[in-house]
């Protein structure tokens, strides 16, 4: 195997000058750096981007730490749109990505920082950790470049992004109240992210704008699976009581509704109303077609992405929590009863 000693030997000079020309160090005289560059070139040498990266403390990587609740990873229709544009972004930048995996024991038992500073990693994104995650202790605090999305991790050299959740479920509960719902139900995050929490928290805000009723009984726990909206949903118009329209926290959850509801006979859109959260690429498939809530997950993966750069590249760099405003899509499910 050819190293950087053998092309010290040829071109008559140390292995540590070998070393400069090869990270492209100034220090180096002009004639002796092309000798060694040719003779590269000659014996078509090509770098240990390993060892490089350990002698220069640049790896030129990524970490990423990719998961949810429900343990869809790469699968997951919303988070590995924003992993594409994110992807893009920081390979148009020269860097490569290494996706850390979560599902083996001894992987577990180790933090996350731990499992960074082994693999020698430059930068971190973190993308749906859940926040009771254990691992993620001292992450934040570690000085590692760390940019995470629906986490609110702040720290030196750390920072966060999120859509605008509060914002986005006033939205929604409006546009319900603009087309004249005033009972209206929620189906809500039994794991009590960032993103559910705050999706709560505008659905009260939006109905008590309005000096609407909040059934808490219509507010009911979901796990952003379609079959946890299917079971809420059922649950929910087993009361002899109903909403005229159901808001889900997510469009998974919506689908699953979509559902329960055509089991108990009766039509969406026309019967009772449905709103959802994400605009996953899977809605072009279901019908009706579901209005809902637009995350711009292609900028939210870009934004993080140049995030992560700034941090990366400048130690002083003073980052603050970023927030990607959403739209309201309207396709279908939503019934005008303004009459």
């Amino acid at each position: 195997m050819l190293t950087i000693y053998d092309i010290a030997k040829k071109a008559g000079v140390s292995a540590a000058t070998v070393s400069k020309v090869l990270n492209g160090r100034t220090d180096v005289g002009k004639n002796t750096a092309q000798t060694v560059k040719r003779i590269i070139d000659e014996l078509g040498y090509q770098p240990n981007s390993i060892a490089r990266g350990l002698a220069t403390k640049i790896s030129k990587t990524v970490g990423v730490f990719f998961q949810d609740h429900l343990n869809t990873g790469l699968r997951h229709h919303f988070l590995q749109d924003i992993l594409a544009s994110f992807k893009d972004v920081i390979g148009e930048n020269g860097y490569d990505l290494i996706f850390f995996a979560n599902n083996h024991p001894e992987n577990q038992a180790e933090t996350f920082e731990a499992r960074a500073r082994n693999r020698n990693v430059d930068g971190l994104f973190l993308l749906s950790v859940p926040r009771t995650d254990p691992n993620l202790a001292g992450v934040a605090q570690s000085g590692i470049p760390c940019m995470s999305i629906d986490l609110d991790l702040i720290g030196p050299n750390a920072n966060y992004l999120c859509s605008d959740n509060i914002g986005g479920a006033m939205m929604a509960v409006e546009h319900l109240i603009d087309k004249g719902h005033t009972k209206i139900a929620f189906i809500s995050d039994i794991f009590v992210t960032k993103p559910g929490y705050d999706r709560l928290i505008g659905f009260r805000k939006a109905m008590e704008k309005h000096k609407l009723p909040i059934v808490e009984d219509w507010i009911l726990p979901g796990d952003f699976s379609e079959k946890g909206g299917y079971l809420s949903t059922k649950q929910l118009l087993e009361n002899n009581h109903l909403p005229t329209a159901i808001f889900c926290a997510g469009d998974m959850m919506a689908i699953g509704a979509m559902e329960a509801i055509r089991e108990r006979g009766l039509k969406i859109g026309k019967d009772i109303s449905l709103i959802g959260f994400d605009d996953v690429s899977l809605l072009k498939y279901v019908t009706p077609g579901l209005t809902t809530i637009r995350q711009k997950k292609e900028e939210m993966g870009q934004t993080a992405a140049k995030e992560l750069l700034k941090l990366i590249h400048d130690p002083n760099y003073s980052a603050s929590p970023i927030t990607i405003e959403t739209e309201l899509v309207i396709r279908d499910t939503v019934a005008d009863i303004r009459k």
